[in-house]
């Protein structure tokens, strides 16, 4: 059964990493945990009961409690889906890198590979135009390009 546990905003991967030792020392009943970037404040946790859950989750810091109730997997099932990383990137669009020797520096999209989910890139404060080609997991998009229809 899948259940919903709020947390402190922006403190989903620490909570989780918490849980997960708190488990792991206590040999709770938990089967997993999931941070799910875009559901901020919560995380999602399969254990085999509410009470069981309660259990293992009191006492660990930026837990605000369990929220009552299953969930049912069609509410959360489209956060599971594997979808390439290169489907809202486009050509054109202005990035910032998150990883690498460029972390923190803004690029222009030249071209996307979505079989090998790389993109190439143009940084756009740089004085002779170089193009690095990137995993698409190690940029954020800031801006997209409109697209003509």
């Amino acid at each position: 059964m899948l259940f919903s546990v709020r947390t402190t905003v922006g403190q989903e991967r620490i909570v989780a990493d918490l849980l997960g030792a708190r488990i792991r020392k206590d040999n709770a009943p938990v089967y997993s945990i999931s941070v799910i970037d875009t559901l901020r404040g919560y995380i999602v946790v399969e254990s085999p009961s509410e009470v069981e859950l309660k259990k293992a989750v009191y006492g660990v810091p930026h837990i605000k409690g369990v929220v009552k109730g299953e969930l049912m997997l069609p509410e959360v099932e489209h956060f599971f889906e594997e979808k390439p990383l290169t489907v809202d990137i486009h050509k054109g669009d202005l990035v910032e890198l998150t990883s690498g020797p460029f972390k923190g520096e803004r690029a222009k999209v030249i071209r996307v590979d979505d079989a090998k989910d790389k993109i190439t890139v143009e940084l756009v404060e740089a004085t002779v135009p170089i193009p690095i080609t990137l995993d698409a997991a190690s940029i954020r998009v800031i801006t997209q390009k409109l697209k003509k229809e």
